[in-house]
């Protein structure tokens, strides 16, 4: 895949959010230098809750740019602070949304090789890092929830670097597809069957969906 333009690379530490006053890791900075990208993710990003995010299954989080122009629609109160790199995500790109990227795809991210393997699952600190309810829950139902990478091979990465497609196992699997399939009440139990299967999918995810599954043979 070409057209892919790799728009900016984020990293920070941990913040307090108010009300909560919980840290956080969702507020990050932008990276003007080569950073290296490790098992672990991006050197000198720092994850506050490692229950839901980090980790070698959530190594990088990618957001999509073209996102923020229907948040800023949504939530004008808040248009000026909807603006990339803001969500939380490490890579932020034109030309690559949830409707594009797929389940498996591998990707070359400078000289790293990283792997797409779940959805992210937005919480309730977009809310707050907005100051503004209901953002997280229009992600969910929208499914612009942005996804995360797996390492498959330690590399570099600066502000300069392409960001190309190097292969695509599971073209029928976007990211969008299996956020709308977790949206439906009654999905197709062969679909569903055939999502839990995907052996590049999440351990994680592959067990919340065959729970679903069972239950719904069970029940239908």
């Amino acid at each position: 895949m070409s057209g892919i333009a790799l728009l900016g690379l984020y990293a920070g530490g941990t913040t307090i959010l108010e009300p909560e006053g919980l840290p956080s890791g969702i507020i990050k900075q932008p990276i003007t230098e080569t950073r290296q990208i490790g098992k672990e993710g991006l050197q000198g990003d720092v994850q506050a809750d490692r229950k839901v995010h980090g980790g070698p299954e959530k190594a990088l989080h990618h957001y999509a740019a073209e996102n923020y122009a229907e948040l800023q629609q949504q939530f004008p109160l808040v248009a000026d602070k909807l603006l990339p790199g803001s969500i939380g995500e490490n890579i932020s790109t034109q030309g690559l949304t949830e409707a594009e990227a797929c389940i498996g795809d591998i990707y070359r991210l400078g000289t790293a090789l990283i792997q797409i393997n779940q959805p992210r699952r937005p919480c309730w600190k977009i809310d707050s890092r907005y100051g503004q309810e209901g953002i997280t829950r229009f992600v969910e139902l929208a499914g612009c929830t942005g996804w995360y990478y797996r390492v498959l091979e330690n590399g570099e990465v600066s502000p300069g670097s392409g960001m190309e497609l190097q292969a695509r196992p599971h073209p029928d699997w976007s990211v969008l597809a299996l956020n709308d399939l977790g949206q439906e009440l009654r999905p197709d139990l062969a679909r569903l069957a055939a999502a839990a299967e995907l052996p590049a999918l999440n351990a994680d995810w592959q067990v919340r969906l065959n729970k679903r599954l069972a239950w719904l043979r069970e029940n239908t």
